[in-house]
């Protein structure tokens, strides 16, 4: 029997993107995130690693090259999931954090260039799909 959730909010229901365990587990276990996204292209959290490093080494702009890609890679699997364009991307939903970090750091790396409007425009998005991200990431 299928099991029907019924969202009594109206609103879409969250959607959840597929785990890539060997992405995953590559970073987990400290390879470097240059060879996880060379090997898994379309992970979001290598791409999401990457913007953190370069921003962490005051490479911003690098930092937002690799966070728009891991946010187009994340965006390019959320419709494939079933996402119309709006809706809850639950932080509670591991295979979702690479995409929502993508999204954080387009927005911080955009900040940093002053880019104001993109900064905005991202933590809105980051707010809309996961008020705990928004929190988690600040």
């Amino acid at each position: 029997m299928t099991r029907m959730t019924q969202n009594l909010l109206g609103g879409p229901a969250p959607t959840e993107l597929p785990d890539v365990p060997e992405a995953r587990e590559a970073l987990e276990n400290g390879v470097d995130p240059v060879e996880v996204a060379a090997r898994h292209p379309e992970y979001p959290g290598a791409w999401a690693a990457l913007a953190d490093r370069a921003f962490a080494a005051g490479s911003v702009i690098e930092s937002y090259a690799y966070a728009r890609t891991g946010y187009h890679r994340g965006l390019d699997a959320l419709r494939r999931a079933g996402w119309k364009g709006h809706g809850p991307v639950p932080w509670e939903h591991a295979a979702n954090q690479g995409f929502l970090r993508a999204l954080h750091a387009l927005g911080r790396a955009a900040a940093a260039i002053g880019e104001d409007a993109e900064a905005a425009r991202c933590k809105t998005f980051l707010r809309d799909s996961s008020a705990t991200a928004a929190e988690v990431l600040g």
